[in-house]
């Protein structure tokens, strides 16, 4: 089975333990730069994060999909607040303007309530997902119908629907992400991709379990994604005190922003969580600080309820080992960024890269039974 490395790029230098959240949200050089980076350690794709007070990320993507030659992009985005058939005219706008077959949509149907209210949405957590499922299916509808059509939801209503530009053979990738029991009927019927965030080898195994299960109740197959952050040095020993180094710096950032707030700003976290994934990291990390010998909770603990924030900590070799026992449990797509984000790529694709490569290429990503049983 095939096997596809994602990265992630932002518009500034910035992550839990370094950079600056003041000037410029969008440094045009350093975007180009850390592109070219991802390009150039040998990833397949970057995700463009979505925020309520964040740059757009198409226009985002457009210049990562220009200052590369074959780098891929994938797009979060935010049912409720663009129609589904614009949404998809615009991707397939976007694909079609940068050679075809390097656009994908990330569906985040929203687990922070405040950043939720920053642009209108006051819909509770379930009839978002529920608006999530018609979203996609409208998408879908108008990327392939090849005649106009009618659609009648309870969000969604449309006469004539359809799109005279069209994506590349192959299509547009829909990925979707969330771990609730409302989002886990969603994504099993309309996600190509699931995405998951970075937990021990045996809950993520039972978790493509209980999505494929729901995936099945459809005739359908799902892929699935993991995101974690790698922490890497020559030795274990020395991958250890660089973790705690990252933790030293986060610790210090969250308490500067305690005791100097600034109105509307989100520095780390959920401000009003009802993300289950979140919380589940939570109780994670709450019970040990380190899970699978490697899988490290440090941040996750400091940070809060938000997004991916556990890491695999020690040698390349070792983090590709770890990586790839969550391939044998069937993971064939993997998200990684760093906390020291430009360079971190570029160490990766000394060492870090190849083996992941080496090692995937070698085991087909399927259902290990000490996976299932650990």
């Amino acid at each position: 089975m095939s096997f596809e490395l994602i990265g992630m790029v932002g518009t500034k230098e910035v992550s839990e333990s370094r950079g600056s959240f003041d000037g410029p949200v969008i440094d045009p050089g350093y975007l180009t730069r850390f592109a070219q980076a991802h390009e150039a350690a040998g990833f397949d794709r970057v995700l463009i994060g979505y925020g309520a007070t964040g740059p757009d990320g198409f226009a985002v993507a457009a210049h990562v999909l220009y200052a590369t030659q074959r780098l891929k992009v994938l797009i979060a985005h935010r049912p409720g607040f663009a129609a589904p058939t614009l949404v998809a005219r615009k991707l397939a706008t976007l694909d079609q303007l940068t050679g075809g077959g390097r656009v994908a949509i990330h569906h985040i149907t929203g687990g922070d309530e405040l950043d939720q209210k920053r642009d209108g949405d006051f819909a509770d957590h379930d009839r978002r997902y529920a608006r999530t499922a018609e979203f996609m299916t409208l998408l879908r509808r108008e990327l392939t119908e090849a005649t106009p059509f009618d659609y009648d939801g309870e969000f969604y209503q449309v006469r004539g629907a359809y799109s005279s530009v069209r994506p590349p053979a192959g299509g547009i990738p829909l990925f979707f992400g969330g771990a609730s029991p409302a989002a886990i009927r969603v994504g099993a019927e309309h996600a190509d991709v699931y995405m998951l965030w970075g937990e021990p080898v045996a809950q993520i195994a039972e978790r493509i379990a209980q999505i494929r299960a729901a995936a099945s109740g459809h005739g359908r197959t799902v892929r699935f994604s993991l995101s974690v952050r790698p922490i890497v040095a020559d030795t274990e020993d020395a991958a250890w005190q660089r973790a705690e180094e990252i933790r030293a710096a986060t610790e210090e950032r969250v308490a500067e922003a305690g005791a100097t707030p600034r109105p509307g700003r989100r520095l780390f976290g959920f401000r009003e969580s009802s993300s289950v994934g979140s919380e589940r990291l939570q109780r994670q990390g709450a019970d040990r600080e380190v899970h699978d010998e490697r899988l490290w909770y440090g941040i996750t603990k400091l940070t809060g309820p938000g997004g991916n924030s556990t890491a695999l900590v020690g040698t390349p070799r070792q983090v590709a080992d770890a990586l790839l026992a969550y391939r044998r449990a069937g993971v064939d797509t993997v998200l990684i960024r760093g906390f020291d984000p430009l360079n971190d790529v570029v160490d990766w694709g000394r060492e870090l890269v190849p083996a992941l490569r080496e090692q995937a290429a070698r085991t087909p990503a399927g259902v290990a039974p000490e996976a299932l049983s650990a």
